[in-house]
């Protein structure tokens, strides 16, 4: 079946749509939902913002509503739409279960809870805190990741499986980090102003890992599944325990793609 792309694609849609089109006619029982989620539309903002809107819609806040709150933010700040795609081609790159764009674009909440909070980050910055927070609570309903409006997320970031993600409001996180579930980006207690980690480029952080206070996690870094991290981590180090400690240095150059999280050969084993 050849179904035309229409004007204003891009080699990321463009990929998308092709995929889209080879599962329609593979699954003829999912033709209505992937004409609705992606082959009706003429853009990548235009099919996403439509996708999230149905998934984080309330009987208090409609899904048409929410879909033209979306649509105003990726309208207004182009760099939201440059993210998406890094973080979408990150998910494919770096997990060896997405086959293809489509997968993880239809069906990976890891990926929708970024993009959604990439919104609210937009909405917090432009003094809609309350619709922000709304958003921020529903993106805790519906995907299992907790991810504040004013923290500072960079692109080509990878949640994967996303289940318990926590990020702070003061948290930042660089571009190309990856990050598996239950990861903590968090505060130490009840202390006030800047308090969550900030997290620079390349670190890969393993399932289950805590990082706590405003500590600083050096770039190409990275921090082993079930660790606590309570202390600076210098570039280019792996730490690992309860509290973490450094055991070792990367075998990559860039953790985060590699998303090796074995620790032998950062032993030299």
């Amino acid at each position: 079946m050849n179904i035309p792309i229409k004007a204003g694609s891009d080699s990321v849609w463009q990929r998308l749509h092709q995929e889209v089109v080879g599962m329609m006619e593979s699954e003829a029982m999912l033709a209505s939902y992937l004409y609705q989620t992606v082959l009706n539309h003429d853009s990548l903002e235009a099919s996403l913002s439509f996708l999230l809107a149905a998934k984080l819609a309330t009987p208090y806040l409609l899904a048409m509503s929410l879909r033209d709150v979306i649509a105003q933010a990726f309208a207004a700040d182009p760099g939201i739409g440059e993210a998406i795609r890094r973080d979408l081609s990150a998910v494919l790159e770096r997990d060896p279960a997405a086959q293809g764009l489509a997968q993880p674009f239809l069906h990976y909440k890891g990926f929708h809870a970024l993009e959604s909070y990439r919104v609210a980050h937009w909405l917090w910055n432009n003094n809609r805190k309350p619709m922000a927070f709304f958003l921020q609570n529903r993106i805790s309903e519906v995907f299992a990741v907790d991810i504040h409006p004013a923290a500072r997320m960079g692109k080509g970031i990878l949640i994967d499986h996303g289940t318990s993600v926590v990020i702070g409001e003061t948290a930042v996180v660089g571009d190309d980090v990856s990050m598996l579930h239950e990861v903590t980006l968090g505060g130490t207690g009840k202390e006030s102003g800047d308090r969550h980690p900030k997290v620079g480029h390349g670190v890969l952080i393993g399932a289950g890992a805590k990082v706590l206070g405003n500590v600083k996690i050096g770039d190409c870094s990275k921090i082993a599944s079930g660790s606590v991290v309570l202390h600076e981590v210098p570039p280019h180090a792996t730490v690992a325990g309860v509290p973490a400690k450094i055991v070792g240095r990367p075998s990559a150059e860039e953790p985060a793609l590699q998303m090796d999280q074995q620790l032998d050969k950062d032993f030299g084993m």
